[in-house]
């Protein structure tokens, strides 16, 4: 696989990071532990000239200093956050982005005020159907200079748990998270909750930006619209069991008991149950969920308990939400790499 990373794809890899594995034995991920995707530069904010703009399709625009937002009435949601191409390098044919395996995932508490509220205050005309969101991140992309800018549709943006995040775990957004605010979409995949946002905008028609029109897409063409990603797909990973060769990671267990454990998530659903495999997914046995905790879009814990034996093997896991989705054994490939869901795969040497 190494052969086949470019030099391009190691500065990406090197300027982002995800979770190291492990770290899925916090309920909360600690902030430096979080997974981070920046695709432009940082950019420098000075909160004191900072403001928020609401404008478009409202009857009264708004301009907000950070201080106006904190002085509303705050929400806070606890929500895992995933990155649409996590587990991309494990597909073939490669695709060539950023190089995530599993670790592009973290689970957060998010403060902020609730982006319904503000839209509320504003006034949203009823020829909007579009929400356009614009950070401060500026940089080329597909030939194209460009603002990071999303949009969601409205009936989406005025969801209950949808956020303007000042805080994240209790401390303000850290640079690299957005600073000094950020929009949360529970349940979405990363790529929705634009960083350093400047600018919320109320549109009568689709927004065409390059990141709605060509980025975060399902497609087998270049030429192919594809479909737009949204929801991210139920997963389970496991916390890789006893310790690590350098630099391998392969992962070394003794002889006996071992509690495999891990988290699982669905942004369709509450997940329904886990499953555990110790021979490479030919047999299945069902894992202990651990009771919901910090609500509707936090991970669940699970916990399964092995007699590990000597000799090589493959563990698996893999999640079921309540709509009845359930990851593959394989993923299908598409030109981005996104959405990558399989199984995870641990191979464990027990001696």
């Amino acid at each position: 696989m190494a052969d086949g990373i470019s030099l391009e794809e190691l500065q990406l890899a090197a300027r982002n990071h995800g979770m190291p594995l492990e770290a899925l034995r916090w309920d909360v991920t600690p902030v430096g532990l979080h997974y981070l995707l920046t695709h432009y530069d940082i950019p420098a904010v000075d909160p004191a000239t900072w403001r928020l703009e609401i404008d478009g399709l409202v009857d009264r625009p708004l301009s907000l200093s950070l201080d106006d937002l904190r002085s509303r009435p705050a929400l806070e949601v606890v929500a895992t956050m995933e990155c649409a191409g996590n587990g991309r390098v494990l597909i073939e044919p490669h695709v060539f982005s950023q190089p995530w395996l599993l670790e592009a995932v973290g689970n957060a508490r998010w403060k902020g005020v609730a982006l319904a509220s503000l839209l509320e205050e504003a006034g949203v005309l009823a020829s909007a159907i579009e929400v356009l969101f614009e950070g401060l991140d500026r940089g080329c992309e597909g030939e194209e200079e460009q603002v990071y800018a999303r949009s969601l549709p409205l009936a989406d943006a005025l969801g209950e748990d949808v956020l303007l995040a000042y805080e994240l775990n209790g401390v303000p957004l850290p640079p690299q998270h957005g600073y000094p605010l950020r929009l949360l979409v529970p349940g979405w995949y990363g790529m929705t909750s634009v960083k350093w946002l400047a600018r919320i905008s109320l549109l009568d028609t689709a927004f065409d930006g390059y990141q709605m029109r060509h980025s975060y897409r399902l497609r087998q063409e270049e030429d192919e619209v594809g479909e737009a990603l949204s929801r991210m797909q139920v997963r389970a990973l496991m916390v890789p069991p006893g310790i690590p060769e350098f630099p391998s990671r392969a992962r070394i267990v003794p002889v006996g008991e071992c509690v495999l454990e891990g988290r699982a998530w669905s942004g369709e659903a509450q997940i329904a149950d886990v499953e555990v495999s110790t021979d490479g997914g030919e047999t299945w046995a069902e894992a202990e969920l651990a009771p919901r905790s910090d609500g509707r879009w936090a991970w669940r814990g699970w916990q399964f308990l092995w007699n590990a034996e000597p000799g090589e093997h493959e563990l698996c896991c893999r999640a079921r939400d309540e709509a009845g989705n359930e990851q593959p054994l394989e993923a299908p490939w598409n030109l981005g790499g996104y959405a990558n869901n399989a199984v995870q795969r641990v191979s464990v040497t027990v001696s």
